[in-house]
C-alpha cells in the first residue's frame, strides 16, 4: 500500500507527520518505508533533508531520489538548473520501493497543487501511484480554508483522503484549535491530532497507537 502525504500549504509538518506514521506502522509490525521523490533547499551532499529526519527518528528505510538546491516547488528548482523532472520515472522508482512491503510513505513537496514539471503537480503524482492521500493541516488561523480547498481539489481529481492528521497539537489548545477541530471533523471524518514536540527525540521515545490502514484499504 502507498500513502502519499500533502500538506495544505509548506512548513504545515508534513515530515513529522511522515515520522510518526512510519513509527506508527512499524508498531504494528508493518514493513514500511519513506520516499521524498524530490527534496529542493539544499544542496548535494548537505544534511538535514526531509529522509535524514525521517530515517533518524522513525528507523525505517528513507530514499530520497532527486535534489535541486533552491527552495522552491520543484519545477522551478528543477527549471534553475537546468533540469527538468520525469515524473513517469519518479512514479516507476517509487512504486520499485513499495514492492514487498507493507507500506510505503511518499512525501509531497508543498500542497496538492504544486508543479513537478510542466503542468504536472504533486495530485498527477499521487493520482498515478494510486495513493491514499493523508492530508496535513495546521491548527491555528487560516486552516478552515486551507484544509477545505485541498480537500476539494482532491475529490475533483479523484483522490481518496484517508485521514486529517492536523500537526503540532498544543498540549492546550485554546478557542481556536478548539474551534477549528470541530470544523475540520465536519470536512473529513478521520481528523487524527499529532502532538506538539519541543524535541523530536520525543517523537521516537513517544509510545505510539497502531496505524490503522482498513480505511484506506478500502
Amino acid at each position: 500500500m502507498i500513502l502519499f502525504v500533502t500538506g495544505t500549504d509548506t512548513g504545515v509538518g508534513k515530515t513529522v507527520a511522515c515520522a510518526w506514521l512510519a513509527l506508527r506502522a512499524r508498531a504494528s509490525g508493518m514493513d514500511v518505508a519513506y520516499v521524498k521523490p524530490v527534496q529542493t533547499g539544499l544542496a548535494d551532499g548537505e544534511r538535514g533533508s526531509d529522509a535524514d529526519l525521517v530515517a533518524r527518528f522513525a528507523r525505517v528505510p528513507a530514499f530520497e531520489l532527486e535534489r535541486y538546491a533552491q527552495p522552491l516547488a520543484p519545477a522551478v528548482a528543477a527549471e534553475l538548473e537546468g533540469a527538468t523532472i520525469d515524473l513517469d520515472e519518479l512514479v516507476a522508482s517509487i512504486v520499485s520501493r513499495a514492492a514487498g512491503r507493507d507500506l510505503l510513505i511518499v512525501e509531497g513537496a508543498g500542497g496538492l497543487l504544486v508543479p513537478i514539471t510542466g503542468d504536472r503537480t504533486m495530485a498527477d503524482l499521487a493520482g498515478a501511484l494510486k495513493a491514499a492521500l493523508i492530508v496535513v493541516a495546521r491548527p491555528g488561523l487560516g486552516t478552515l480554508n486551507h484544509t477545505a480547498l485541498t480537500l476539494e481539489a482532491a475529490r475533483g481529481r479523484g483522490l481518496a483522503v484517508d485521514r486529517l492528521v492536523i500537526a503540532d497539537w498544543p498540549e492546550q489548545p485554546g478557542s481556536t484549535e478548539r474551534t477549528n477541530l470541530e470544523r475540520l471533523e465536519r470536512l473529513h471524518h478521520r481528523v487524527e491530532l499529532l502532538p506538539h514536540f519541543d524535541d523530536l527525540t520525543d517523537l521516537a521515545a513517544a509510545a505510539v497507537p497502531p496505524l490503522d490502514l482498513d480505511a484506506a484499504a478500502r
